[in-house]
């Protein structure tokens, strides 16, 4: 398989990738991304799986589908797409926001997801002060947009690969900067509003693999730790030295172990696989 193309969800455009043949990983981005920032997993995991990445709304070549960009609407697209391409089950990994999403996806559809990939994410909703730093964030947006998108990228590195990743930072920021206002605001609306899943990982025989970066201000290693713990399987990996952006911080590390995870629990059937009945 080797598609480019794009589909429809409530009238916006939701572009998306497939490469590769073999049983599917879903791939999700995190907020103010797009599905370039699996470029270099993509060219790895496909050599034996179908890889699917997709831009979430209002990110990348996607539309914007509301004032409010929900995780469970996200989810909706996503499961539009592996619909559409008769992926019927899958793995999925997902990056900060896009983890909130893949656990959305798993804890609605677990007999369609036999793995679950939490890069840099975690399981809690918002409490009251995230919330009210979620207001404080969209007030900003809406006076400096492209000043908060140039502070926001740097920050999710760990200081000390800040100024050897500068190249792969300012890529970002580029990148991140066709996202509008409005998109931003949206997703932010989404994240505030969610509902969590920690019910979800305690109760779920999927596996779960967490990848953790000591250095990370947006996740707090302990707190996603300790949601680790909560589930009947899990693994993590702990990475010193690394922020919020594990696969361009430390991909020699974090590859090999993602990939052996996903060959351990991928599921039995692969996208075209004629089904028993």
């Amino acid at each position: 398989m080797n598609v480019t193309d794009t589909l429809f969800y409530k009238n916006a455009p939701i572009n998306y990738q497939a490469i590769g043949e073999g049983p599917a990983v879903v791939l999700i981005h995190g907020f103010l991304e797009s599905l370039e920032i699996w470029k270099e997993f993509t060219e790895i995991l496909s050599r034996e799986f179908t890889v699917v990445s997709i831009d979430l709304p209002g990110h990348g070549r996607s539309g914007i589908a509301g004032d409010t960009h929900t995780i469970p609407m996200m989810a909706d697209a996503i499961l539009d797409v592996c619909n559409f391409l008769s992926i019927e089950t899958f793995m999925i990994c997902g990056h900060s926001m896009g983890g909130y999403v893949a656990l959305e996806l798993a804890a609605r559809f677990p007999l369609r997801v036999s793995a679950l990939v939490l890069f840099h994410s975690h399981a809690a909703p918002d409490d009251e002060k995230a919330r009210e730093n979620r207001d404080r964030t969209i007030n900003i947006v809406k006076l400096n947009h492209s000043g908060f998108i140039h502070q926001f990228i740097g920050e999710l590195f760990a200081g000390s690969n800040r100024e050897k990743l500068e190249p792969a930072i300012e890529k970002l920021r580029n990148r991140a900067a066709s996202t509008s206002p409005k998109a931003i605001i949206a997703a932010l609306e989404g994240m505030k509003q969610r509902r969590g899943a920690l019910d979800f990982l305690t109760q779920t025989d999927i596996p779960v693999y967490f990848v953790i970066g000591r250095e990370d201000s947006r996740m707090p290693y302990n707190k996603v730790m300790a949601q680790a713990m909560l589930c009947k399987h899990s693994e993590t990996i702990l990475l010193h030295d690394v922020g919020h952006m594990g696969f361009l911080e430390a991909p020699g590390r974090i590859f090999p172990a993602v990939q052996g995870f996903l060959r351990r629990n991928k599921p039995l059937f692969s996208p075209g696989d004629p089904v028993a009945e």
